[in-house]
This record gives structure tokens, C-alpha cells and sequence, in this order.
């Protein structure tokens, strides 16, 4: 009897399968599903993976590479046993100057309030504190720079934002078993393991589907989904399976492929869905679990870095793409030079046919005071006319050096730290450093709007997750130690924002150059040309020395007091301390109460504690300078 196959297609909506309901028909019919769409979009990818290959060949210096007809990798071959086949690698040091010059992007992100109500501006500076915590435990900065490193070798990489029900404090036990409160989680995913459905459509959001694919052992997969699969032969990079790797390619052993297909909603599934499936077995079937999308829609948990974007293509390009013809056309210049070169040093003999014995001249060559003995009547041995180097070769290579530059974007200034002959005074140093800046600028963006994306999707998920109570420690006011306990509801707001501008727009030496040009025209001077203490101390830190001495001088502590009064005298009135700073305690009671924050605070006796206050600071400011004058 011929047992009938059932398509994904003919069953149900997966609504009325989720939990037990799973019947080993409809699973098995997912699987099939699934796997069937995984390998054809992994052959449509197929070209992509082969040059994402060969750019990662390039930069380790494995630059006699090429991608035949069949998109395999392959080396190729010497023409002549004795040809020179050395490699001079420019690429790399390309890289990573781009690398060191992109770790300059780190924006500090902020959440802008919905409104001007004093919840909303409350719940603004929570989502913000948030955001600073989960910049320090999730080590924020480690994996932006993972991902900028795939990106620039592989045009693209991708952040995956989730939820993970096994971190952060443990609550509890139960049933033996230690309860966690659950916390962001951040992977970084490279394009290999990343399978769009339309490789043409741009935005990760406009796609129907997306597969994630990835290699775990199999002990892992039980750990995690509690199911036995049997072990893959996996290729390490593409993620095929095959019977055998060829090419020298790598496989991996004890693993297995763990395929996770995200649908978006639709009218047949509503709330979307999440399968995961390894090997013949389906591991996880449900709806889409982040309500992390726009208006608390649900979405991929995916973020896009491109290093260069690609009109018309899902993945974006690298630099190297653009430089492997250089690459190769510099390295054939070299190497036919360098061959030029050792016939010119080892010259070129010619000998008349059994005149002497031409295996010893092969094997010895000749060596000072060698005597060759040849055939009486014959001609001796005699070296042929060797020639000079031809000057196209330095041309060529130098023309091959400055197309290095043009098609990266790294110039002498970036690469070598050093300026040609005519570059010879400052303004003309700084329009070189700024148009190299400016070649970076857009994969700097490109940086810039993926962190502010996980800064959305980080809010949206614990708007989702953070329950009803939860504690969180975080920097507080004077950076001292601070314990909120907050909700879910509390978390009104995801519009991120970044504090600082674009790091290439203002480097750290032209903002100092700048900060002294305003101190030298008096621009931060009062109208007597003095520099109040509270500036001073502004401009150290804007400087970089907020940190000098542990940042504990007088008028650093009289500040952080001066804020914490700031927030006392709202309940009772404070008598001056003789040890103040009056001046600086003026200048912040003043400003406090020109802001926003004062007028929204509902205490009614504000006003009156903060002027009272602010006299008995003038009245003993004003004693201490007549004593002064006096003396």
C-alpha cells in the first residue's frame, strides 16, 4: 500500500497544532517543508557564499584563489614549476584600518518622551538607564566590533535581539531547578547563516520569510529542545550537507543542522510563525514570539549592518570585492619583477649540446671558481646578455598602489600615518584627514543605525517581558549605585536617539582644538574675563580629564552636593554649609530651578525652601568676600 504524502500547504492553520496538538503527521510534513525551502534558497545564495569565500581567502593571504563555473572554490595552478608565486597582501592592513577607524563609532543612545507629563519624561529616563545596563552586561562594544568585522569582509552581518528565559538574576527554584527573571540576549550572525527568502528585497522587514541556519552539536539540541537528532556531515562555512567535503573544505563533526524558519503575520497565521527543525524532527512550532516590531507588531528578531549597500540586493558588499582584480594584477607585477630580478643576479647560461655535462651545471649552477670542463672543438658555456629591468614595471606597480587607494577609501594618511611631499601645511593634513573621514562616513552610519535598532528592539522586549516588578541597578545621579524597581508598563517610549553626533563629523582632537580656540576668545569668561568653577570643570571634562584624580577635586564634590539638594529641598529647608562652595552651589540651585523638571514637580513649597536657600548662599558668599577684601 502507497502511503500518501501530505503537503505543509493542505493542512490547517498552525494555530489549532500548537502544544500537544502537534500530530506526528503534521510535523512530519513541516520538517519536509522546511528543509525543501531551506536547500533551495541555499542554492539560490550559493554564488554569494562562494565570493563571501574568496574575499576571506584574499585576507588571510590565500590570494591564488578563484570560483569556478560550478561556484566551487579552487587553487589555481603554476603555469612553469619555477615560477614565483608570492603573495603581497595589501588588503589586509586596507581592513584593518577601516577597522580601527569604525571601533571610533560607539554612540551612547538615550530615549526621547512621548510627552512633556512628568511619567513620560519618568519613564524617558528609565528606558535610558536601561540601555546604559544592558550596554555593560551584554558587552555592547565586543560585538559591534564582531559584527563590523564580518561585515567589512562580507558586505553584511546581522544582530539577533532575544529574549533569554535563562539569564539574569535567579529568582527561585522550582522543582529542583533554578528560576531565572530572563534578560536580553545578542548574537551576532554572520551572512552565512542567514536565508532570506527574496535576495532582492533590501529591508529585513519587507521580507516574508527568513530562515536562520545554524551547526550545533547535537548534544546541544537535546539540552535545549529535549529531542535525539543524528549527527550531520556540515560544511563549516556554507552549512551544506554532503557525503564527503572536497576542495580541502572543513567538516564538522558531531554537529547537526538546527534550521529556524520566522514567517511574518498574515491573514492564515495571524500572529506568525517560528519553526526549528534538525535532522527528520520537529524541535519548536509557534507563533512569533517578540512583540518587537513598530506599534508593538510582531517581527524578525533581526538587525541588518551593511558595510556597503547594494541597490536591488538583500546583502550588502564588501571592499575587498573591489580590490581582489588589484590584488591579483599587483601580485603578477611583483612576482614577474622579482623573476626579472633573479635572472639578472643568477643570469641565464647557454651551453652547445654536449659540450659538458649540463646535469651538473643544473645541479651546482656556478659558483665562484667553478671550472667547467667542456668538449674540445666546441663552444665553452657563456652567459647571455641579461638585460636591464624594464621601468614599466615600477609604473605599473605604482599605478596599482594608487588604485588601492581610490577604490577603498584608505589613503597614505589612514594606512601609513604619513603625508606625500607637497602636503606640507596643517589645513591641508586636516581636509586629507576629514575627506578620509568622510569616505568612512557611510558605513559609520551604517553602525549607527543597526545599534539604534537593537536599542528599540532591547526597550520593546522588556516592555514585553520585564513583568509587573523588577529590579534593576544601574548608574545613578553623582554615578552613584542606583536600585529602581519598575514594570513592563512603565516603559512608554522606544524612540532611541543618540547623544552624540557622528564620530566622524567632530574627532576627539578637533573638539579639544576648539574648546581651547573658545577659552582663547573669551567666549567662556564672564563679563570681568573670569572662568567660573562649574566651567572650568565643564571643560575638563569635555576635555577627557573628568576622570583626573578619580574626578574627587572640591568643585566636582561641591556639584554632585549641590544636586543632591537640588532634590532635598523639595521636602524641607537646608541651612548652607560653611565648607560650601556658595558660588557653584548658586549657579546649580539656579539653573535646577530654570528647568523643566522644577516647574513640573507638584511640591508646593518649592519655591520657597529653593529661594531661601539661594539667599543664605549669597549672604555667605558676600561675608567671605568682604573678608577677603579687608585682609
Amino acid at each position: 500500500m502507497t502511503r500518501r504524502v501530505v503537503k505543509e500547504k493542505d493542512l490547517p492553520p498552525v494555530r489549532e497544532f500548537y502544544g500537544d496538538k502537534v500530530t506526528a503527521e503534521y510535523a512530519e510534513a513541516l520538517v519536509s517543508s522546511v528543509r525543501e525551502d531551506f536547500d533551495k534558497r541555499a542554492q539560490e545564495r550559493k554564488p554569494l557564499e562562494a565570493q563571501w569565500q574568496l574575499n576571506m581567502n584574499f585576507l588571510a593571504g590565500r590570494q591564488y584563489m578563484r570560483i569556478t563555473s560550478l561556484g566551487e572554490l579552487e587553487e589555481m595552478c603554476k603555469e612553469y614549476e619555477w615560477q614565483s608565486r608570492e603573495v603581497f597582501n595589501h588588503i589586509a592592513p586596507l581592513i584593518e584600518t577601516r577597522l580601527a577607524k569604525l571601533t571610533r563609532v560607539r554612540p551612547r543612545m538615550s530615549v526621547r518622551a512621548v510627552g512633556d507629563e512628568e511619567s513620560d519624561l519618568q519613564a524617558a529616563k528609565l528606558a535610558t538607564k536601561i540601555l546604559d545596563s544592558c550596554h555593560s552586561t551584554l558587552n555592547l562594544e565586543k560585538l559591534i566590533a564582531g559584527a563590523t568585522m564580518w561585515s567589512e569582509v562580507t558586505g553584511t552581518a546581522f544582530y539577533k535581539v532575544e529574549w533569554d528565559s535563562f539569564r539574569g538574576r535567579i529568582l527561585g527554584k522550582s522543582e529542583g531547578e533554578p528560576v531565572f527573571e530572563g534578560d536580553v540576549s545578542i548574537t551576532v550572525c554572520p551572512p552565512f547563516e542567514i536565508f532570506p527568502e527574496n535576495l532582492y528585497e533590501e529591508e529585513v522587514e519587507k521580507q516574508r520569510s527568513i530562515i536562520c541556519a545554524k551547526a550545533v552539536h547535537v548534544d546541544t539540541i537535546e539540552e535545549v529542545w529535549g529531542q535525539r537528532v543524528e549527527a550531520e556531515e556540515i560544511d563549516a562555512f556554507t552549512l551544506e550537507r554532503r557525503d564527503g567535503l572536497s576542495c580541502g573544505r572543513k567538516s564538522l563533526e558531531g554537529y547537526a543542522l538546527v534550521i529556524e524558519k520566522y514567517e511574518l503575520p498574515t491573514r492564515k497565521y495571524p500572529d506568525g510563525r517560528v519553526i526549528i527543525v534538525a535532522g527528520n524532527k520537529l524541535l519548536h512550532l509557534s507563533e512569533l514570539p517578540y512583540l518587537n516590531g513598530e506599534r508593538s507588531g510582531r517581527a524578525y528578531p533581526l538587525i541588518k549592518q551593511c558595510s556597503v549597500n547594494m541597490s536591488g540586493s538583500f546583502f550588502g558588499i564588501s571592499i575587498i570585492e573591489r580590490c581582489i582584480p588589484i590584488q591579483r594584477a599587483y601580485n603578477v607585477v611583483k612576482n614577474r619583477k622579482h623573476e626579472f630580478m633573479n635572472r639578472l643576479a643568477a643570469g641565464v647560461l647557454a651551453v652547445e649540446d654536449g659540450s659538458t655535462d649540463i646535469e651538473q651545471l643544473e645541479d651546482e649552477g656556478l659558483p665562484p671558481g667553478k671550472v667547467i670542463i667542456y668538449k674540445q672543438g666546441s663552444r665553452p658555456p657563456q652567459m647571455l646578455s641579461p638585460g636591464h629591468v624594464p621601468i614599466d614595471f615600477t609604473y605599473e606597480e605604482e599605478r596599482l598602489l594608487h588604485e588601492f587607494k581610490l577604490l577603498s577609501g584608505v589613503s597614505d594618511v589612514m594606512r601609513n600615518s604619513s603625508t606625500t611631499a607637497d602636503t606640507a601645511s596643517g589645513v591641508a593634513l586636516q581636509l586629507l584627514i576629514e575627506q578620509d573621514d568622510t569616505r568612512l562616513s557611510a558605513a559609520a552610519e551604517n553602525i549607527r543605525l543597526a545599534v539604534r535598532e537593537i536599542g528599540k528592539h532591547i526597550i520593546r522586549l522588556y516592555r514585553q517581558y520585564a513583568g509587573k516588578a523588577r529590579l534593576l541597578t544601574c548608574a545613578g545621579e553623582n554615578n552613584a549605585v542606583e536600585q529602581i524597581y519598575f514594570s513592563s508598563s512603565s516603559l512608554t517610549s522606544d524612540d532611541v536617539y543618540f547623544e552624540t553626533e557622528n564620530e566622524f563629523s567632530l574627532t576627539p582632537a578637533q573638539r579639544r582644538t576648539m574648546i581651547m580656540d573658545m577659552l582663547k576668545i573669551g567666549l567662556l569668561s564672564d563679563e570681568n574675563g573670569r572662568i567660573s568653577q562649574r566651567t572650568k570643570a565643564r571643560v575638563a571634562d569635555l576635555l577627557g580629564f573628568s576622570t583626573f584624580d578619580n574626578g574627587q577635586d572640591l568643585v566636582n564634590l561641591n556639584i554632585k552636593r549641590a544636586l543632591k539638594e537640588n532634590l532635598l529641598l523639595f521636602g524641607e529647608a537646608l541651612e548652607p554649609l560653611e565648607i560650601d562652595d556658595h558660588e557653584v552651589h548658586i549657579q546649580e540651585h539656579v539653573k535646577y530651578m530654570l528647568s523643566g523638571e522644577f516647574e513640573r514637580h507638584p511640591s508646593g513649597e518649592k519655591s520657597f525652601n529653593f529661594l531661601s536657600h539661594i539667599r543664605l548662599h549669597k549672604a555667605l558668599l558676600g561675608e567671605k568676600e568682604e573678608a577677603g577684601d579687608e585682609q
